[in-house]
């Protein structure tokens, strides 16, 4: 899984290498120069690492992981399973935090279906003010999976745009949309003047275009 999230300016930062899962959408896989992996092994070592990270995410309450930026983890946050927070019935759009309305969340859910249907990748969207958040109790409710893409709309830490990303869609989908999308849409200045609302929107959105693009070297190379 590739887990993004913003830290405040106030933390502190320790150089780390970078992995696959979780890591910013901006961060790259790095290897001590003394390791060399061909393609087969390198893939084979990520898978293994994924389960164990996926469940550091999710215990961290989908908190902090690698700054955007990609040079270090910011400090942990204590883990959060709030299951009480979780709707009684499935729904692909979470919003404890209050950011959208009936008619938001309806659209948004209705675009998450229909990108479901047209290419098989489940997005799911789950607005909180940490630690105000079901936490890891979501990871069961949604049945995340490598084809699964959590957003976390939190602007608790300055950019409210993180993402944990699913091992397949990581294939598809270039890292660098990750970091151009939060950028974009999830940046402090564009969502005090916009609203958390139209943050959440433009994102679903925009991921919504990128997913239906043909797979090459030139897909979602624009944030639309």
């Amino acid at each position: 899984m590739v887990f993004l999230q913003f830290p405040p300016p106030s933390f502190r930062a320790t150089s780390l290498p970078t992995f696959t899962v979780p890591i910013t959408a901006s961060s790259r896989v790095s290897l001590p120069a003394c390791i060399t992996l061909n393609s087969t092994s390198l893939r084979n070592w990520a898978l293994d690492f994924r389960p164990k990270s996926l469940n550091w995410v999710f215990s961290g309450a989908l908190a902090l992981s690698l700054s955007l930026t990609g040079v270090g983890f910011a400090e942990a946050k204590v883990g959060v399973n709030k299951p009480e927070l979780l709707p009684i019935e499935f729904t692909p759009v979470i919003d404890v935090a209050g950011f959208l309305s009936d008619g938001q969340e309806k659209r948004i859910a209705q675009e998450i279906s229909d990108i479901e249907k047209d290419t098989g990748f489940k997005l799911r969207v789950l607005a909180q003010n940490y630690p105000d958040t079901p936490g890891l109790a979501i990871k069961d409710f949604w049945q995340v999976d490598d084809r699964t893409i959590v957003f976390v709309a939190d602007p608790t830490f300055g950019n409210i745009l993180n993402f944990n990303v699913g091992a397949s869609v990581d294939l598809d989908i270039p890292r660098s949309f990750w970091s151009r999308l939060a950028g974009k849409y999830g940046n402090m200045f564009y969502w005090k003047e916009r609203g958390e609302d139209a943050s959440i929107e433009a994102a679903v959105m925009a991921i919504s275009n990128c997913l239906r693009e043909p797979v090459g070297p030139n897909n979602c190379s624009e944030v639309k």
